[in-house]
Formats: C-alpha cells, sequence, structure tokens
C-alpha cells in the first residue's frame, strides 16, 4: 500500500561531492515514481553575497564588509562565542528565510509531490553542514542571544520532519579539491571529517562513494532510491508525473 504522504529524498555531502548533479539526475529520473519537485534547503549565503556583489557603485564595498563581518563571526563562534549584532541580524534572516523554504516545501510535498531536496537541516552537530550556526552560549546582547534561541526553535521545527531516505555522498578531499578549485582545502577537510557523523534524528542514510565515475555513482543513488520508493509503495513508471524544480 502506497504511503499517505509523498517520500522526502534527500542528498547531503560536502562541496564537490556531487550534489547538485546527483539532485539534478534525480529529479528527472524520479518523475517515473509520481509527481516530483527538487528544493534547495541551504542557506545560500555564496548565492547571495554573489548577488550582492553585482549591485551598482556599492555592491563591491558591501560584498567585502559583509565577508570581513562574517568572517569575525565565524572567528568568535569557533570560540564558542555569540557573535556581534549586525553578524547576527544576517544569520538571523537566513534563519527566516529557511524557514520559508522549508515550508514551501511542506505545501508542495502535501500537494502530493515527490521531494528531492538538495541539503537538508538537521541538529547533531552545530556550525556544520546545514545546522545551527549560533553558538549555544549566554555572553551575547538580549537581541542576540533571542535571535539564536529563534534559530534554534527553527531548527527543532524543522528536523521534526524526517527525510524517507538521506543519500549521504562521501568523497575524498583530493577528489573535492579538485571539483572545487576556488574553496579553501582546510574547509573542504572539516566538512569531509564531519559527514559521517550526521544524523537525522533516525531517518535511514544510504552510503554512496562519489570517488567513482558518474555513472556508477548515479546507478548506485537509483538502487539505494528504489529501494526506498518501493517500501513506501511506489513503483517506477506506474503514475503519470510532473517534474519541477522550485527554489
Amino acid at each position: 500500500m502506497r504511503s499517505s504522504i509523498a517520500p522526502i529524498i534527500a542528498v547531503i555531502g560536502c562541496d564537490g561531492s556531487g550534489k547538485s548533479t546527483v539532485c539534478e539526475h534525480l529529479t528527472s529520473w524520479i518523475q517515473g515514481f509520481g509527481p516530483t519537485q527538487q528544493v534547495h534547503l541551504g542557506k545560500q549565503s555564496g548565492n547571495v553575497g554573489r548577488a550582492i556583489a553585482k549591485w551598482p557603485v556599492v555592491g563591491g564595498f558591501l560584498n567585502k564588509k559583509i565577508n570581513k563581518k562574517s568572517n569575525k563571526a565565524n572567528a568568535s563562534m569557533d570560540k564558542r562565542k555569540l557573535p556581534d549584532l549586525l553578524p547576527a541580524l544576517v544569520m538571523g534572516a537566513f534563519t527566516v528565510r529557511r524557514l520559508r523554504r522549508f515550508k514551501r516545501m511542506l505545501k508542495l510535498r502535501a500537494a502530493g509531490n515527490i521531494i528531492v531536496a538538495d541539503r537538508f537541516p538537521q541538529t547533531a552537530i552545530d556550525g556544520a553542514y546545514d545546522g545551527p550556526r549560533f553558538p549555544r552560549s549566554d555572553d551575547g546582547s538580549a537581541i542576540v542571544r533571542a535571535l539564536a534561541r529563534h534559530e534554534r526553535k527553527a531548527f527543532d521545527w524543522m528536523t521534526n520532519t524526517r527525510p524517507t531516505l538521506v543519500i549521504r555522498l562521501n568523497v575524498d578531499l583530493d577528489v573535492a579539491c579538485a571539483r572545487k578549485p576556488d574553496h579553501k582545502r582546510e574547509s573542504l577537510a572539516r566538512k569531509i571529517d564531519v559527514t559521517p557523523q550526521l544524523s537525522y534524528k533516525g531517518a535511514p542514510i544510504a552510503d554512496i562513494d562519489t570517488n567513482q565515475p558518474l555513472d556508477s555513482v548515479l546507478a548506485n543513488v537509483e538502487r539505494v532510491v528504489t529501494e526506498a520508493m518501493e517500501a513506501q509503495g511506489y513503483h517506477l513508471h506506474d503514475t503519470p508525473s510532473t517534474n519541477q524544480k522550485t527554489a
């Protein structure tokens, strides 16, 4: 018997592990099981920064200022201290953006769409991947502490929704660096180290080695997704479908 609620297939992994490629393929292929929507559940701060940098006259200045504040905030959070007000407000804005995207995803799912999620919120490890960014600390101003509480509450609410399957893409550091030459090696190394530790409140996790040739990677992804979909009562090519991608 088919599940009464559409599945969520979440794809997670370090930059350079092939998330975008896997998600694009899945969104096209999985439509054979039913109506499908692809969503991005990350904060996409890089995209926002690049968009700001393109603003006329002030874009470059603002982007540099934001990066400087962001680096300072990251340094303070590495020391488990809450950030200053400006970066905290930016982080709070990204939390609101995440919530909007997540609620939009839930509406799409409630409408019967299978969801392919590029990234998924997690609370297993603070500051890692798509987990909470504010450290657990009481040393900031009242406003910053309130923003931190709001973020924690938002992530607790989002992670109450468990994916049907999490596809965890694993990649070696040298391979990731070759694929993402514009990324810092130490940053990629930290993400790769954290990847095996990520959990999603008991959701099934399928580990995929993305050092392999792309054809092998996609074949393994199709295999584990087919097993998950059939367990939910879905069968390939038995349902008319549409394929769409949403923000």
